[in-house]
């Protein structure tokens, strides 16, 4: 993608020790690993609230307080990795046909100018692809505004330390590269919410920050595991079929009071589908290909050093890379004592131009063939412009209408059942959620609904509250016109 600021995954230096940090609201974690004789050690651990935001404050503010937080906890270290918030980052995914690597970097660009709401030269962008039959491959494209990038580097650099990547800390926990991650639903706990990831075909095939999924009231936390389970289930469906048949594992990180009830609702949710179900206590022994501290806990900031010092690379990185010495070399001599040299060269290129005349006069040939054509390549580019800006309106299936229809048939006229929301995922798939009176009277309701024209795969979902208020979750496919 040319015209994407892209990151050039050029060598660094190889370190034998790391701090790795992670960021996710106001929380910092941190470790400090060594790699000696084949194995890590962990020299320090920490864990901080912070109370200034990174994107907000003043940066120098805030690398004060984690360059307090850091020698408080004796860390000496000033290489660092560190993942970022997931909540950064925005998403998309497209289907990419078998194409020259050229062919498809341009494909890939205009995909991504499609699935990203804002100017993609404003973002630091990364993808991830995973195989898929006939030589296709599903791309899953990630981007990171450029300024809130900028200023975790200017705040990291304030605090003394020297950034080696900018990466994510979920990739980091469950990495596309290793064998055993393929066909692994993965979810992580965070302080605010939830990170989904689903790994298969050799890369990253979703990647999502589930919002609303906890709640803190004070020092107490709560997690709304049916939410998880829900948007788990949405983010499947929107997979292609062949790579939704290839999740066959759920894995979940985080604190053990969190992850366990919701290890029992995806349980409940997906064991009947086939998925098994896994709660994440350690690591594997040889996960990084080294023998690992006893001492060492399951977290994105020690997967993240562990991986980095084991050069396993991460699926994305947004650290831009530092000018190379002799770029560095030409920007402090441009001018003065190498001007000479500068001219001298200039002459030399001018004489080897003169032997390229031949391929300049065939260059005027094509040129002025193209002078020819142009102007039809741009009638038809502004056709194919008006094709892709009025071909949405061109749909007369009005599935939306025809849904609220059907409800509205379903639904009693005495107000006994009540609609708050309705979404409709891919055309066909709707949830809608409300409350109702009575038990009865939403099963009827259900029974009117299934037995609509059009209407298959009533599901109803968990059922809170007493009556005469009681909430309620139901999903149904709806083929329109008997086409879905």
């Amino acid at each position: 993608m040319s015209n994407i600021l892209k990151i050039n995954f050029k060598k660094r230096k190889r370190l034998t020790s790391l701090l790795g940090l992670t960021l996710d609201g106001s929380r910092l974690e941190g470790v400090v690993l060594r790699r000696t004789n084949g194995s890590l050690q962990l020299h320090q651990s920490f864990s901080a609230t912070l109370t200034l935001d990174p994107l907000t404050a003043a940066p120098e503010l805030v690398a004060r307080e984690i360059r307090n937080h850091l020698d408080a906890a004796g860390v000496r270290e000033r290489n660092c990795v560190v993942g970022v918030p997931l909540r950064w980052v925005l998403t998309g995914q497209t289907e990419l046909p078998q194409l020259s690597e050229a062919d498809a970097e341009g494909l890939l660009q205009i995909e991504a100018e499609k699935c990203f709401s804002t100017d993609v030269a404003t973002l630091r962008t990364a993808d991830s692809r995973c195989s898929l039959t006939g030589g296709k491959q599903f791309v899953t494209f990630v981007g990171i505004p450029n300024s809130q990038l900028a200023t975790l580097e200017e705040v990291l650099v304030a605090a003394k330390l020297k950034p080696a990547g900018l990466t994510l800390g979920l990739p980091a926990l469950q990495s596309p590269g290793v064998e055993n991650s393929d066909g692994v639903l993965a979810l992580t706990v965070g302080e605010s919410h939830v990170g989904l990831q689903i790994t298969t075909g050799g890369g990253i095939a979703a990647l999502r920050a589930l919002e609303g999924a906890i709640e803190n009231e004070g020092a107490r936390r709560s997690l709304h595991a049916g939410l998880v389970a829900r948007e788990a289930r949405v983010t499947l469906g929107q997979l292609p079929a062949e790579l939704r048949a290839t999740v066959k594992r759920i894995r979940i990180f985080g604190p053990r009071d969190l992850t366990q009830p919701l290890a029992d609702e995806m349980e409940l949710r997906f064991g009947p589908m086939g998925l098994r179900v896994e709660v994440v206590s350690g690591y594997a022994p040889g996960e990084f290909g080294m023998q690992l501290p006893l001492q060492a806990s399951v977290s994105a900031a020690f997967s993240l050093a562990a991986r980095r010092l084991t050069d396993q690379a991460t699926p994305f990185e947004f650290l831009l890379p530092k000018p190379t010495l002799l770029q560095q070399f030409a920007t402090k001599y441009s001018s003065g004592k190498l001007k000479t040299v500068g001219a001298i060269a200039a002459g030399v290129l001018v004489i080897v131009g003169g032997l390229f005349m031949v391929q300049e006069i065939e260059l005027i040939v094509l040129r002025s063939q193209w002078k020819n054509m142009s102007a039809k390549v741009k009638e038809l580019q502004g056709l194919n412009q008006n094709i892709q800006q009025f071909k949405p309106w061109f749909d007369d299936s009005f599935t939306g209408l025809s849904v609220m229809r059907q409800l509205t048939l379903a639904f009693p006229e005495t107000g006994t059942v009540t609609a708050k929301t309705i979404e409709i995922h891919d055309g066909n798939v709707v949830t809608c959620t409300g409350t109702t009176q009575s038990q009865a009277a939403l099963l009827k309701t259900l029974n009117q609904l299934r037995a609509e024209d059009g209407v298959t795969k009533v599901t109803l979902g968990p059922i809170r509250g007493k009556a005469p208020t009681m909430q309620f979750t139901f999903d149904f496919h709806f083929k329109n016109g008997g086409q879905l």
